[in-house]
């Protein structure tokens, strides 16, 4: 009987020491399991923190900043980027393009074609049609435009066609001067080409405005063809012919583009925003790429496509019949005018 209540006893004790360390496992863990859930809610958190952080900055949003200057609170510029990814992926193949397409087409066209010549042959009696003053001023924009498209196609073009030739060699210390130069260059030059490029519009609007015959000139494509139904036609023209007065308007409208942009390039004092700053920089490449292209086709129309033609740059004058065959129309007004003037 003793036994039995002993043994009874004994059993109550272990169950009640259960219960305790139970109880106090129970009490112990849940703080544990409280805090570990806590801690992953956090970490979540603050991962979408970070998301939402980088996201938002790669969309261009602002931030805080005590850096003074413009936009410095934007660490990335997402129109920047984008129009540099158009400069890059667009621009640039089509400037390539551009100056090996154009050349090379009126190389074939010369090889096909051959020049215009004169009808009669040279005179021998020069007419004044340029004056001294209209010379500097057609030469200095010639100079300073073609220094500029050489500096512009390297700055452009030269990672492309000039530094993997260059970098691999014994002189791997040229493609850094080299493309300093080229943008040193083009920045002094600018102002030149602005001024000359001016100066030059205002002196000779007067003298570019069209006319109903100008029409039959590209019809006829200046009578520069010598084979088929269009050789020997010649078509009427005054001071400028259809394709100098449109070679001239190209030149006043992306001249105007080129130097404003150009100018805000070089600017650092006007503290553009980012998104004008690309802005201009393609406005500045695509206007270069269409002056390019008419440039060329300028030099190759005013050389070697027209016999006798680049005399009048060169001393003012111009051979009788080439005024006759070329620019009827002015030389017409001058006679009857009593203004013609030979050279001496």
């Amino acid at each position: 009987m003793l036994n039995k209540q002993f043994n009874k006893s004994l059993r109550s004790l272990f169950a009640l020491l259960v219960l305790v360390i139970g109880g106090g496992l129970a009490i112990g863990s849940g703080p544990v399991q409280a805090n570990d859930q806590q801690s992953s809610q956090q970490q979540a958190q603050a991962q979408t923190s970070d998301a939402d952080l980088w996201r938002a900055i790669k969309a261009g949003e602002a931030g805080y900043t005590t850096a003074e200057g413009v936009e410095t609170g934007v660490l990335i510029n997402v129109a920047g980027n984008q129009g540099k990814e158009l400069r890059n992926k667009y621009l640039t193949p089509v400037m390539a393009l551009t100056v090996v397409g154009v050349f090379g087409a009126f190389l074939v066209f010369y090889l096909v074609n051959g020049p215009s010549k004169l009808s009669h042959g040279f005179s021998g009696k020069m007419v004044a049609r340029w004056s001294k003053a209209d010379i500097w001023i057609h030469w200095i924009m010639a100079v300073s435009c073609i220094a500029l498209m050489f500096t512009g196609l390297t700055i452009m073009l030269g990672k492309h066609i000039i530094q993997p030739f260059v970098e691999p060699s014994q002189i791997p210390s040229l493609w850094a001067p080299l493309i300093y130069g080229s943008k040193t260059i083009h920045d002094w030059v600018g102002p030149l080409f602005i001024l000359s490029w001016a100066v030059c519009v205002v002196k000779w609007m007067p003298l570019q405005t069209f006319k109903m015959y100008d029409l039959k000139w590209f019809l006829v494509v200046g009578g520069y063809i010598n084979f088929g139904p269009f050789k020997g036609k010649h078509p009427d023209s005054g001071f400028a012919n259809a394709g100098e007065k449109m070679w001239f308007w190209t030149l006043t409208l992306f001249g105007l583009f080129i130097s404003v942009s150009g100018m805000m390039l070089v600017l650092p004092g006007l503290d553009l925003p980012r998104e004008a700053s690309m802005a201009a920089l393609l406005i500045h490449a695509i206007s270069a790429i269409i002056l390019i292209a008419f440039t060329i086709v300028h030099i190759w129309m005013a050389t070697v496509l027209s016999e006798g033609g680049m005399e009048c740059m060169v001393s003012g004058y111009c051979d009788e019949n080439w005024a006759i065959q070329h620019h009827n129309l002015w030389y017409d007004d001058i006679k009857a005018n009593g203004s013609l003037r030979y050279k001496n």
